[in-house]
């Protein structure tokens, strides 16, 4: 029973997908003699917290009853003050958590205030299941920077446009539903310049009540067109250009649209994507998507920056010499330094395959 309840805790914390970045995702589920009266969960960034929410929505007393969470309720004043006064003041029983917090704020501080209480804390409950829906949390408050998604469509010869540039739709419908549901879930997603330049994308998350991620265009020239689709709905979607060297003619007219411009350190004439993260991760962007350009992609893992890496392969074969590759640039000399990779699912997607992958970090 106690995973039964902890799984509906788990569905109940994803819905909050997109909307509490670069907070966890949390859900709550309150029970008593075997039967949930309360549940809730973490809804928008700065509003009520899961425990809060399961108690406001309540249907019977919570004394003496079990509360199942995801993640260790935290003992800490934010835009919310703590979680476990509110499971203290209503005197529940039991407390079956999920993940550690490891939130230095956290960290074990509201299990063990909840002990000092009388409460009867169970730790690890479907502990694997709870930490997967918040590896971008767990990565972004121990490393202050963004966890990164690599993402990207090929034929089954490796293309990812032919040599005309031509690349719609390489994936099928149900492939393209996915990507759009991981820009719902990540706060940003990052292109070259060179990807606007010859896709002329909009970048935006097409699903009913879908959130748009904050566009990054690494763009060290400011070379990004006043026309272009991306400028076209600055004053909608956030959007942030990356410059290595100032134009402030052009950080003007950027400016006039919508754009915000921030100035990253040159590296061999791009701009240095270590640095750019840095700054992101002070921006509370805790998590981006890399889904477009073979130059980009190259220099994001050969800064290891790479976190995640997810392929759609589509049953096509295109050819071409000239086709595009969805991994560029100057490419590693020996197979020895090649980047390696963990397996972590593989998927039917209506004849396409969904492979996603954990960068091994050496």
């Amino acid at each position: 029973m106690d995973e039964q309840f902890m799984r509906r805790a788990i569905a109940l914390a994803e819905k909050g997908a997109g909307r509490v970045n670069p907070n966890p995702l949390v859900g709550a589920v309150i029970v008593k003699n075997g039967v949930i009266i309360g549940e809730g969960y973490h809804e928008k960034y700065g509003e009520l917290h899961a425990e809060r929410n399961a108690f406001k929505n309540c249907k019977a007393s919570p004394e003496d009853a079990d509360m199942y969470v995801t993640l260790e309720p935290c003992c800490h004043y934010g835009k919310q003050p703590p979680c476990v006064d509110a499971v203290i003041e209503n005197k529940i029983k039991r407390v079956f958590i999920g993940s550690d917090d490891p939130n230095p704020l956290v960290a074990g501080g509201g299990i063990k205030k909840l002990r000092e209480h009388g409460i009867e804390v169970h730790t690890g409950v479907l502990k694997d299941e709870c930490d997967a829906i918040n590896e971008i949390f767990f990565h972004y408050i121990g490393t202050k920077t963004p966890y990164v998604m690599m993402k990207y469509a090929m034929t089954a010869d490796g293309k990812i446009a032919s040599r005309t540039g031509d690349s719609r739709w390489i994936s099928n419908e149900k492939s393209r539903r996915i990507t759009h549901e991981d820009r719902n879930r990540y706060a940003a997603i990052m292109v070259g310049i060179g990807t606007v330049l010859a896709d002329d994308p909009s970048l935006t998350c097409r699903i009913e009540n879908g959130n748009d991620p904050i566009r990054i265009i690494c763009d060290s020239k400011m070379r990004l067109p006043l026309d272009s689709e991306i400028a076209k709905t600055a004053n909608t979607v956030r959007t942030i250009v990356a410059a290595a060297v100032k134009d402030a003619e052009k950080e003007k007219a950027l400016a006039e649209k919508g754009i915000e411009v921030i100035y990253v350190p040159d590296q061999n004439g791009r701009v240095d994507l270590a640095e750019l993260m840095k700054k992101l991760g002070e921006m509370q962007i805790d998590s981006v998507i890399l889904e477009g350009g073979g130059e980009l992609n190259f220099a994001a893992l050969q800064s290891c920056l790479v976190n995640k890496v997810k392929i759609f392969t589509a049953p096509k074969i295109i050819g071409g010499t000239d086709a595009k590759t969805p991994v560029g640039g100057a490419g590693i000399e020996l197979m020895r330094n090649a980047v390696k990779l963990k397996l972590r699912a593989v998927s039917p997607v209506d004849g396409d395959i969904m492979a996603e992958y954990d960068v091994v970090k050496e």
